[in-house]
């Protein structure tokens, strides 16, 4: 996607419009150009505009400029969904979350563009790397949030080691320079009482990953 509309990241970061509130102000707006005395001919071509900058702004509103995930925001709203929805039909869900190692180090040493770099490309690989029906997220900085519908905790096991290894062996370059890029990961289900001990089992999860040396997925039993 191209353009300074899309391309401005603060703008994004900021906009902070309620779903709900979104779609009530495109049926109204359509609404009033379907009643205003305009040509005929043109109502038509005024409302595809309009739905179109409503889809755009739709789009904005729920990704992460940087990567093209889905955003923190979104992922509040679908953890909560998705978690209750497994809970009311007895679904397995698990929830991974996932954090480049030693991120930071690689900003100190080579620069932000270079973390820039190295975000995006892990985000294509996680993407790559998951069914169309998992949810993938940024959450925030050098972390990322995948949302593994109809699967159990052993058995997201399989994807998540198929991408710890990918990133491994995966050749990043930026500059011209190599770089050995690994990531860790924590894994809970939805045994979890309720949706924040959930969130909290997968971030203790992660956390033990990292004590133990990174570069591993644990997962919270």
């Amino acid at each position: 996607m191209s353009g300074d509309f899309e391309d401005n990241i603060e703008y994004q970061n900021s906009f902070d419009i309620p779903d709900n509130l979104l779609d009530e102000i495109q049926k109204n707006i359509e609404e009033i150009i379907t009643n205003f005395p305009v040509p005929e001919d043109n109502k038509l071509d005024v409302i595809k505009k309009i739905n179109f900058m409503y889809s755009r702004t739709r789009y904005l509103s729920l990704t992460d400029a940087l990567t093209g995930l889905y955003n923190r925001r979104h992922f509040d709203n679908t953890v909560e969904r998705e978690f209750m929805r497994s809970k009311r039909y007895g679904g397995d869900l698990s929830l991974a979350i996932i954090d480049i190692d030693f991120f930071k180090k690689v900003n100190d040493t080579y620069g932000h563009l270079c973390g820039d770099y190295v975000l995006k490309e892990v985000a294509y690989l996680i993407m790559d790397n998951f069914r169309k029906t998992d949810f993938v997220f940024r959450y925030g900085g050098e972390e990322f949030v995948v949302i593994l519908t109809e699967t159990d905790i052993k058995s997201s096991q399989i994807p998540l080691e198929r991408l710890r290894k990918k990133i491994e062996e995966y050749p990043f370059v930026f500059n011209g320079k190599p770089l050995n890029v690994t990531i860790s990961t924590g894994v809970s289900s939805n045994n979890a009482e309720d949706m924040e001990t959930f969130l909290d089992n997968a971030d203790k999860a992660l956390y033990r990953a990292k004590q133990a040396g990174r570069n591993r997925i644990e997962i919270f039993e």
